[in-house]
């Protein structure tokens, strides 16, 4: 999302609840001049990229079972 500063000041606790989802990006004369984004952003991503990975149909207890084999 790309926004003007002026925009940022008028509404900026609507824009830091966004840049928890996304990354905003502040303009000023049609130039980007900087960007808020959410700290944890990688983690995040990494998260969403392990969804559809991980087996649904294990137990815990096979988890740690496997686990403990593979040591």
């Amino acid at each position: 999302m790309s926004i003007t500063a002026t925009e940022l000041k008028t509404n900026l606790s609507k824009y830091l609840l966004l840049s928890a989802t996304e990354d905003i990006y502040i303009t000023r004369n049609g130039k980007v001049i900087s960007k808020l984004t959410n700290p944890f952003q990688e983690r995040v991503d990494a998260a969403k990229s392990l969804f559809g990975v991980l087996q649904n149909d294990i137990s815990l207890e096979e988890v740690k079972e496997e686990r403990l084999a593979g040591d």
